[in-house]
């Protein structure tokens, strides 16, 4: 689960980590009121009018503004709330801003980049750092590759403290007493919180040197948050694209694509491989969507409501394996659903395992207009071939 910076730097400051402080807001009426209390909290007359959506790129996209005095900081903040935000991750189709961060501003030395997140090649959790912060990453990864420094952590393997010295010095901060503890500090909301990912870029050292987080980009695991009862508040549905917000609700697995065949699949591995032979014989999947072990008629009708919910939709390739869910099931189930909702799209069921013969006949047989087959490939083809 994603989260907005003002709430990843609650969770950070919460662990004791140095942060750039501010207030966040979400009506227009509460402009003036924050920008003078930031003023007047932080004793600061310039402040950072930062939109608040879960996509990097907010600066270059006009969503973060440096404001010297009061009247640029209004400005700023009614022109940026509720402004459609194009970024390089948001896409052409951009993000309504529905929330503001006003933050103190700070006389920054140097910036940094730094990134908490598990390596999966060595089991082990990775410290990534960089002392060229507040650009992305990637144009430094491809430019300077050497400039980018990691670290792992592993119980007995790679102690953190060892891991924390060779970033210290990586980023010449071993002279500033606290720099160690702070990246303790961060570790520790790292592991306390279940993040996937902890980036905070840039992180800076001020004029007067400190050490401090100027912004922050988290990611929860979402399998975790029924012990996270602070974060689980913080999750933001505006965000959200709506379908997939429908689909969490049916208790189904649905990621939006770009094509024209809808898939209903169960299990992640077979869904990959259901949209890979897709594109082999020329198509595009319009989604990936698992309906779980449990494929029973309200599964499949909400899983074609999901599919058919995006107007690109032109055939649906249905490819279930029965292991514990019985397949003549499952046939029965898709043709009960594609009676009640009267679907105007061609349909390709291919159903393998405990009774499958049973459940082509059971296709076969029926009234409803789909076509049945066996092999995967056969399905695909057969899907494809109604939309080209």
């Amino acid at each position: 689960m994603k989260i907005h910076e003002f709430q990843a730097k609650v969770i950070l400051e919460n662990h004791g980590v140095p942060i750039q402080r501010g207030y966040s807001l979400t009506d227009e009426n509460e402009i003036e009121k924050t920008i003078k209390k930031v003023q007047n909290d932080f004793n600061t007359e310039a402040v950072v009018v930062k939109a608040q959506i879960h996509a990097g790129g907010r600066g270059k996209g006009g969503g973060v503004k440096f404001c010297n005095t009061y009247e640029k900081a209004l400005e700023s903040a009614k022109n940026i709330l509720g402004m459609n935000l194009i970024t390089h991750q948001t896409g052409e189709e951009g993000k309504i801003v529905n929330q503001l961060l006003i933050t103190e501003a700070l006389n920054i030395k140097k910036e940094f980049y730094f990134a908490l997140m598990f390596d999966r090649s060595k089991n082990a959790d990775v410290f990534i750092v960089s002392t060229e912060g507040g650009v992305d990453i990637e144009e430094v990864a491809e430019k300077t590759p050497d400039k980018i420094v990691k670290a792992w952590v592993k119980e007995d393997m790679y102690p953190l403290s060892k891991a924390i010295d060779t970033i210290v010095d990586s980023l010449g901060l071993s002279s500033f007493d606290e720099a160690k503890e702070i990246f303790r500090k961060i570790f520790e909301c790292y592991t306390e919180s279940d993040c996937n990912l902890l980036e905070i870029n840039p992180l800076v050292l001020t004029e007067d040197d400190k050490i401090i987080a100027l912004d922050a980009k988290v990611d929860i695991d979402s399998n975790a948050l029924f012990r996270q009862d602070l974060i689980s508040t913080f999750h933001d549905k505006s965000e959200e694209d709506p379908l997939e917000l429908k689909a969490s609700e049916y208790g189904l697995n649905y990621i939006k694509l770009d094509g024209n065949v809808g898939c209903m699949v169960n299990g992640a591995g077979l869904a990959m491989a259901t949209m890979d032979i897709i594109k082999h014989y020329g198509g595009e999947p319009a989604n990936f969507l698992d309906v779980g072990g449990a494929a029973n008629v309200e599964t499949i009708k909400n899983g074609f409501k999901i599919i058919l919910s995006d107007p690109n939709v032109k055939s649906i390739l249905i490819n279930i394996f029965g292991g514990i869910v019985r397949c003549d099931r499952v046939a029965n189930g898709v043709i009960q659903a594609v009676k009640e909702l009267n679907l105007n799209v061609g349909v390709v069921v291919r159903l393998q395992g405990t009774n499958a013969l049973q459940a082509k006949k059971i296709l076969d047989e029926s009234d409803i207009d789909l076509i049945s087959a066996e092999t995967i490939d056969e399905a695909a083809k057969k899907a494809v071939g109604m939309v080209i």
